[in-house]
């Protein structure tokens, strides 16, 4: 055996060491996306061993693989040799390998970051292209989590704990954002409040617990009656509050009026008793002499005070 060819057995030695030894998944791709080099990472997640995928095209090997968008991803890096990078929040997997501790990370699938580089050979040209797989499983969890934590607060320091709908000061920051679109654009906008008639006495007869579910059925029964786009929020109490963004007087009464009914249409039964209760509401339209939102909630709340006056389980418009 000649010196020359115990030197490349030797240099091959240590480069499967050093292959073996990485952290990350190598690969090299020749032009026809035929898989040249396949490291122990890559073995020990696919299954695949080296002698499987050798020359081999990657497609035909990884059915996963969007085979236009990768090539697409690869183009630059072969004709203009600009590495090319993909990470997990675009795509989550290039190789759909499974977590490698699906227990600890929370997650069946193994999330990565992909870095595609170019192999020059010693003409200059680029025959090969190394892509890298790096493990960023525990990194996208603990992200994803923190995401999770921070929509949780938030949702929590949005939402009114009883019932589900916005709070009184987020609703606020909402009537007052509508206040200002529908300034500046001179569209229809009303805005409802409304209570529970003799909620008092509903406590006093009931109980607490059951005013509380007197509360989250009239809740419930204000989302069912308004769209998406509306916006309810319980004003405190047993007062509510609902905006209605695109909304003339005709339609403002309508929705109204459809609540009062429902409301008086389905008892609340607690303890195999059943809890009849009405609501009053009061309706304003948004007005271009309004110099801000409460004085836009100020007239709603004067049509809740006549509702009341005039004997309470009806809607008062104030023009």
């Amino acid at each position: 055996m000649t010196s020359d060819v115990l030197e490349e057995l030797s240099r091959q030695h240590w480069m499967h060491d050093l292959l073996s030894s990485l952290e990350v998944g190598i690969v090299v791709l020749d032009r026809e996306f035929k898989v040249e080099v396949w490291n122990q990472f890559m073995e020990n997640h696919s299954g695949l061993t080296p002698k499987m995928v050798k020359e081999k095209c990657l497609f035909d090997l990884f059915e996963e693989i969007d085979k236009d968008w990768f090539k697409k991803k690869c183009n630059p890096v072969f004709e203009l040799r600009s590495p090319a990078f993909i990470i997990w929040e675009q795509r989550p997997h290039l190789f759909k390998f499974n977590a490698y501790r699906p227990i600890t990370s929370q997650s069946q699938d193994m999330f990565q970051n992909v870095t595609i580089f170019p192999l020059t050979s010693l003409s200059g040209e680029v025959e090969q292209i190394c892509v890298v797989i790096y493990d960023v499983t525990l990194e996208a969890v603990s992200k994803q989590r923190f995401k999770a934590a921070n929509a949780q607060l938030k949702k929590i320091s949005r939402t009114d704990g009883l019932t589900g709908l916005f709070n009184r000061r987020y609703w606020e920051e909402m009537c007052e954002l509508e206040f200002k679109r529908a300034k500046r654009t001179e569209q229809f906008s009303s805005l409802i409040i409304l209570d529970i008639d003799h909620f008092k006495k509903v406590n006093d007869t009931y109980g607490h617990p059951a005013g509380d579910l007197v509360i989250k059925t009239l809740a419930k029964i204000i989302r069912t009656a308004i769209r998406e786009t509306d916006i309810a929020g319980r004003y405190g109490g047993e007062e509510y509050t609902i905006i209605l963004p695109d909304t003339d007087v005709k339609n403002a009464r309508m929705v109204a009026e459809r609540i009062r009914r429902l409301a008086e249409a389905f008892p609340v039964e607690y303890e195999g008793q059943e809890i009849n209760f009405t609501i009053s509401l009061g309706i304003a339209m948004f007005d271009m002499s309004f110099e801000n939102y409460t004085a836009w909630i100020d007239r709603a709340d004067k049509g809740l005070y006549e509702a009341k006056e005039g004997g309470r389980n009806q809607s008062v418009m104030m023009t």
